[in-house]
């Protein structure tokens, strides 16, 4: 079977530069194996990649799939033939992932995750299991989906498309006032006895699972995320990994805005183009991290004074609203 990557960038050009740089760490490590790189977007004019090797365009119409996390409801359609991995645009590569095909061969839809029972995830899991007779779900983040296009692939989509139609009367909790597509998902997986890959720290993480600190490096491939051990009061009790390597760095929410990713994307653009060196890399840091660097310090020194004298600024809102 074919092997492919693919990614959706819909609406604010933000999404598209995010697929761009998605596209940029795909080509930079795995430019020598047979994957493709798929783009699907409604706006092909506003892509401007630094290479278009193995680079496949698939343009659609605005809200021709939904808005939001439901366009990732319609991967079976949208996916093309053969094994095809879906990686959120928000996410950088930091290796060859042929491996992950190998891993993933075999399952008509999958993801990364382990199961819930109980608890709250957009929803009481325990109430929502109840009501549609199972006695568990699979829990994952959503950055990365795995299908093999086909019959069985296009039956669990089309049972999620009609989970959506009954998101809020079902008991899930909206996501920027959307339904989100990782509840979705892992019911209709349930309803349809797909099994998730389980998690071995290997494959996706997040700055949001790691709290205690993340390191990254797209040019060498060296990453490492940490989940500070208990007692910290950092520790996320429901992440089962204390230090993380994976392939795939998922930067959700605001971690797109920060230093670390701001700089690697600059860095791997300069190394497509053959001008990443010595001083073009110190240029880089300059410019992009030593500011945001002594920024986070002076706040950090500096906060409990400001909110005394100024009070509480408010939460922007964020970009991706």
């Amino acid at each position: 079977m074919s092997r492919n990557v693919l990614t959706i960038a819909t609406g604010k050009g933000l999404y598209i530069k995010l697929a761009v740089n998605l596209y940029h760490s795909f080509i930079y490590w795995n430019e020598s194996n047979d994957i493709q790189f798929f783009l699907v977007t409604d706006r092909p004019d506003l892509i401007n990649a630094s290479s278009s090797k193995k680079l496949n365009i698939v343009t659609i119409e605005p809200n021709q799939f939904g808005e939001g996390f439901s366009t990732k409801l319609w991967l079976d359609e949208l996916a093309p033939p053969g094994q095809t991995l879906f990686i959120d645009s928000d996410c950088l590569i930091f290796g060859r992932i042929d491996a992950l095909f190998d891993r993933f061969k075999g399952n008509p839809v999958t993801v990364v995750g382990t199961y819930c029972q109980e608890g709250e995830w957009f929803g009481n899991i325990e109430a929502i299991c109840k009501r549609f007779n199972v006695s568990q779900i699979p829990k994952f983040n959503g950055g990365i989906y795995y299908i093999e296009k086909g019959p069985i692939a296009t039956d669990v989509y089309i049972k999620a498309r009609e989970l959506e139609r009954e998101y809020d009367e079902i008991g899930f909790i909206r996501l920027r006032n959307r339904p989100n597509d990782e509840v979705i998902m892992a019911l209709s997986m349930q309803l349809k006895k797909m099994i998730p890959v389980k998690d071995d720290g290997t494959i996706m993480s997040d700055p949001q699972s790691c709290p205690g600190g993340y390191d990254i490096d797209v040019i060498t491939g060296n990453r490492w995320l940490v989940n500070p051990p208990p007692p910290h009061p950092l520790h996320q009790q429901w992440y089962p990994f204390i230090k993380v390597s994976p392939v795939i760095v998922h930067f959700l929410g605001y971690y797109t805005q920060h230093y670390p990713y701001k700089r690697e994307v600059y860095r791997l653009k300069l190394k497509l183009t053959g001008r990443l060196n010595p001083l073009s890399d110190f240029i880089c840091k300059l410019k992009l991290e030593y500011p945001e660097r002594f920024k986070l310090l002076s706040k950090k020194t500096f906060r409990s004074s400001y909110h005394r004298i100024f009070g509480v600024r408010k939460v922007k809102p964020s970009e991706r609203i």
